[in-house]
């Protein structure tokens, strides 16, 4: 049987002769396949039941007519795929090319520049002592000097300020205004954010990036003047005036706050003029400058606890790309007045780095975000659409900073130390900052608390990468975090009444991280943090015996350059509503140092070990000693509580108490991070790619063949370090656990741990046990006999769970006993074969 995948009214061939459908058999078949494009057998003779048109089709007729129909459906989206990149590439050669001949005009008015020196110092070393002829010379030259024409808070001077702003940003995004170098650790191609450039010896900072968007250029505009919903430092921008222009331009006269990032710095604003134009070939352009007394413009005081920060011409150049979409080129360039701020912060505000990562790229990727949620429009995360958890995160984010910066038009005042200014505390009990915080919830409980408290502190770190240490904090709550305090934050915004936590009975039975959603490139994540076993007492019956917190994650990657990392948390009520109240918490760790960081991305594997007392145990790496360059860094501390006004002087001691706590947690482990620590540490546990991984994948691979008499990997790959490799990209989950009376998890390959749901770090602490059902542990426990005597066995296929719970399904699995060099036991190795999630 043959049939055509080209032509709607297919033909069969059945018995010798040729069939063609009718139209109106086309048009039965084409409804039942938008309802159902696999239908079954019992459907298919139901639909010749229910058509007569279709009564003198055989069943298998009709079969080839739905193979072949969805094979049409699956060639026509491979070509709308194929088109889309295609284009794609288009602009992107488009945009490499106008790249390529930016630099060409650069290299020419750089060899120019240099042969125009070369020529006057030559010159000047043959010119005379007599200066009397030169001196009027050049005083006629001073005076045809061009000069700015004059400005003043007038439409048309205000437009003469615009044109200006105008030229200025077109020859720094299109032209050789600026000496753009490629930014640190940014390859430019089809699948990157862009084409990211930071400037070289120009006044202030500045960041250039140009990328393609999924979106039309008016959308482009608009998402980008809404700063404040993508750019988290930026507090507030309010329009104060907007002028129409004649060419159907718009001015605008906007002032800007930007939160301060560390408690050690204020904060900025700017006073600007915004011009949004249309050029002759259609581009869309939004300009924006600092409006400076020098320039006779319209003019605004100073603001208390702001340092007015100046905005050289910037903005964005928006172009309309064939078949859809749009060319973005933005231009970030400002002077932040680093001499507001101690010298030790001063790299902060003098980087071109950071300006691009919290400024410049930050725009591209909320562009690419919004773009992909329109173009998919799904749920994701809990039933939740990406808007709506896009808010979540910016409600922690700009919490967090409120919460930091304290600034008292939003009711925050400072409360007397205790004789010691290590930690900052501020009260807020204004009924705007409570809005919404202190209504009743879906529990039922109305909360009675009428205040919020925050206390922060900021610390100097040497020598321990940001990410790295915060993805410590992240996995390894118990190690800093206060079983109590968490308890009563959780109660005093869920519960209203609650008295200060004493101690407990017990605690946590563990923290279960369940993802909820990330960004395009992973550089941010929302999350929920369940906190086990909370409530053990009597008194606890009000209080669930779990506690959930929100949490957002950003700049875990430790190859980003300028990147700072932070980890913000607030308690949430179980109904997890878009307007449940927040009180954020949390850290955020801002490096100092330009340089890129030199650091193995699995450094935190050691950090359990790192931290504990006891006799060594495996042997020491000393592979941290080779990326041990000093690293600095500053850490900015913010905890939040709502309490009951009467209770200000105890919770405000109980706050300090906990922080400065949290603060010696943070020194030690940050002690424990280093690298000169983790090079001379003898009791550490193996990371990924070190001597004792490798061996272990060698001792694994060694023992599967000695007792099952195959090969484990298919490769033949005889280095040490191959052999690792291979093993870490099996298809099938690989991982060992110890040897103990409740053996535990020791490694996994990736595999594995995306099978368990957890990290390197967390894998350690899932007992074996725990991943099993009930039929399960009685299996493994009839096998686990003839592991170890006969040194392997084979198990049926079932179902185990992974640590947040969720059941997972397996062919078959292999247990096999893992022999050290010395032909004994070194641990079990567990291998799951076609897993998959019910």
């Amino acid at each position: 049987m043959a049939m055509s995948c080209k032509d709607g009214r297919s033909a069969s061939i059945d018995n010798g002769k040729y069939v063609r459908y009718t139209p109106e058999q086309v048009e039965a078949l084409e409804r039942l396949y938008h309802d159902c494009p696999k239908p079954s057998s019992i459907r298919r003779q139901q639909l010749i039941r229910e058509c007569p048109i279709l009564s003198n089709i055989e069943p298998k007729q009709i079969k080839v007519w739905f193979q072949n129909r969805r094979c049409r459906e699956k060639q026509r989206k491979e070509s709308l795929r194929l088109q889309a990149v295609n284009r794609k590439l288009t602009a992107m050669n488009k945009l490499l090319m106008e790249e390529n001949d930016r630099l060409q005009k650069q290299v020419s008015q750089l060899v120019y520049e240099n042969g125009y020196f070369r020529q006057h110092t030559h010159n000047a070393t043959l010119a005379t002592k007599d200066a009397s002829c030169e001196s009027v010379v050049t005083s006629g030259q001073h005076q045809l000097t061009p000069q700015h024409p004059p400005r003043d808070a007038s439409p048309a001077g205000l437009l003469s300020i615009a044109e200006e702003t105008l030229a200025e940003f077109l020859s720094k995004a299109t032209g050789t205004a600026v000496e753009w170098v490629q930014m640190p650790g940014m390859k430019p191609g089809p699948d990157s954010i862009g084409i990211v450039a930071i400037s070289h010896g120009c006044t202030g900072v500045a960041a250039r990036a140009c990328g393609l968007v999924g979106l039309e250029p008016t959308r482009v505009a608009e998402i980008l003047k809404d700063r404040p919903s993508w750019f988290r430092d930026c507090r507030t921008v309010d329009v104060l005036n907007v002028l129409p222009t004649a060419n159907g331009g718009t001015i605008e006269l906007l002032y800007m706050q930007l939160y301060a990032p560390t408690t050690l710095a204020p904060g900025r604003d700017f006073w600007l003029l915004r011009y949004t134009s249309v050029l002759e070939d259609g581009s869309l352009v939004v300009c924006e400058r600092s409006l400076k007394n020098t320039q006779n413009g319209p003019s605004m005081p100073a603001v208390q606890h702001f340092v007015r920060a100046e905005m050289l011409p910037s903005g964005y150049l928006i172009r309309p790309c064939d078949g859809g979409g749009s060319i973005i080129h933005i231009v970030d360039h400002m002077d932040l007045e680093p001499w507001s701020v101690p010298e030790v912060l001063r790299p902060l505000y003098e980087s071109s780095t950071v300006l691009a990562q919290k400024t410049t790229m930050a725009a591209l990727r909320q562009l690419r975000q919004i773009a992909q949620e329109v173009s998919q429009s799904n749920v994701t995360g809990w039933g939740r659409r990406p808007a709506a958890l896009r808010a979540l995160s910016q409600r922690l984010s700009r919490g967090f900073n409120e919460a930091l910066n304290g600034f008292t038009d939003e009711g925050w005042s400072m409360m007397g130390n205790d004789g010691m200014d290590d930690v900052t505390i501020l009260v807020n009990s204004s009924p705007e900052k409570l809005m919404g915080l202190n209504l009743s919830f879906s529990n039922g409980f109305p909360s009675v608390s009428n205040a919020v408290l925050c206390a922060k502190a900021s610390m100097l770190l040497q020598n321990v990468p940001p990410a790295i240490l915060l993805r410590f904090l992240r996995e390894h709550r118990s190690e800093w975090a206060d079983n109590s305090i968490d308890a009563y934050s959780a109660a005093a915004i869920k519960v209203g009444p609650c008295s200060l936590s004493g101690s407990r009975v017990g605690g946590f039975g563990g923290q279960v991280i369940l993802p909820l959603a990330h960004t395009i490139e992973h550089e941010e994540f929302l999350e929920v943090i369940k906190l086990e076993g909370v409530g053990h007492s009597l008194e606890d019956t009000m209080m669930p015996r779990d506690i959930f917190l929100l949490q957002l994650c950003s700049g875990m990657d430790e190859n980003a350059v300028g990147t700072c990392a932070e980890l913000i948390f607030a308690p949430i009520d179980g109904s997890f509503a878009d307007d449940a109240p927040l009180l954020p918490s949390g850290f955020r760790i801002i490096p100092l140092d330009s340089g890129k960081e030199a650091s193995s991305p699995n450094r935190t594997l050691d950090l359990a070990s790192a931290l504990e007392i006891g006799p060594a145990g495996n042997k020491s790496s000393n592979d941290y000693s080779a990326n041990s360059g000093c690293t600095r860094s500053v850490m900015t501390i913010a905890f939040e509580f709502a309490f009951e006004s009467h209770m200000q002087e105890h919770v405000a001691t109980m706050a300090r108490q906990y922080v400065r706590s949290i603060i010696s947690s943070v020194q030690r482990v940050a002690l424990a991070l280093s690298p000169s620590h983790l090079s001379s540490h003898a009791g550490l546990r193996t990371p990924l790619g070190t001597p004792e991984a490798q061996t272990l994948a060698r001792w694994i691979c060694q023992s599967y063949r000695c007792y099952l008499g195959v090969e484990l990997l298919k490769s033949s790959s005889e280095g040490a370090e191959s052999i690792l490799k291979t093993l870490w990209h099996h298809s099938d989950a690989i991982m060992c656990c110890s040897l103990k009376a409740l053996p535990v998890f020791t490694f996994a390959n990736q595999a594995g741990l995306d099978m368990l749901e957890t990290t390197l770090v967390a894998l350690q602490e899932i007992a074996l046990e725990k991943i099993f059902d009930d039929h399960g542990r009685k299996t493994l426990c009839t096998e686990f006999p003839q592991i170890m005597q006969q040194g392997f066995a084979c198990l049926q296929g079932g179902i185990c769970l992974s640590s947040m719970g969720r059941p997972v399904s397996y062919e078959r699995a292999v247990a096999w006993k893992v022999l050290n060099e010395e032909e004994s036991a070194h641990c079990i190795c567990f291998m799951f074969v076609n897993w998959s999630f019910v």
